[in-house]
């Protein structure tokens, strides 16, 4: 049978839908998913390291590498850049394995202009309720900055029959199990799989 790539798998939603969660414990289920680490101009987070959880760089090193052409998308969002570097994610999926990308919806819809066989899925919150009481609980972020991304957040969730497939996060384990059967689902699509249909020629 013939080596096939990996498959690009497009994860976004608004911000305290659950995204991280989510990834962290489909990642820790299947191994053969890579996370494509994101780069951004944000500071990092307690606990968060330079190389798994972002590429922290700041404004001029990131705006090198948008005229250089180095990222597959860039968004500015809350005052701040976020982007995905091209070249591991290209070496990875040439590789045969699947890479996931979390990001934010405007930087998911650039990915699908230039990407559009990836598989695109909307991470939900089960109520608008529900998505304040999360991002209050990080208490990580200023009122103003919340009361900004909930706004953006309205906005995001009218985006979301531009994808492929709609997850609500209600609670993780169920998530997660939509998650594992939305891919396992598409690895039997008729166009991902050309290479069975091919005649053999002797």
């Amino acid at each position: 049978m013939e080596k096939r790539d990996g498959l690009l798998v497009v994860l976004s939603g608004p911000s305290g839908a659950g995204k991280g969660t989510l990834c962290r414990e489909l990642l820790r289920q299947e191994p053969n998913i890579q996370y494509s680490v994101s780069a951004t101009t944000r500071q990092p987070r307690p606990a968060e390291i330079e190389g798994i959880h972002y590429f922290f760089r700041t404004k001029a090193e990131f705006e090198g590498m948008i005229a250089k052409g180095e990222l597959l998308e860039w968004a500015e969002f809350c005052g701040n850049y976020y982007g995905t570097p091209i070249f591991a994610m290209e070496q990875a999926l040439s590789a045969g394995k699947d890479v996931i990308l979390e990001i934010e919806t405007k930087g998911a819809l650039q990915v699908k202009k230039r990407i559009p066989h990836g598989l695109f899925i909307f991470v939900a919150p089960p109520s608008l309720e529900a998505l304040s009481e999360r991002i209050h609980k990080r208490g990580t972020e200023a009122e103003e900055v919340i009361a900004k991304r909930l706004a953006t957040a309205r906005q995001e969730i009218k985006l979301v029959t531009e994808y492929d497939y709609v997850v609500v996060n209600d609670e993780v384990p169920a998530a997660v199990h939509r998650l594992r059967s939305i891919l396992v689902a598409e690895k039997c699509r008729v166009q991902r799989n050309p290479f069975l249909f091919k005649e053999e020629h002797s």
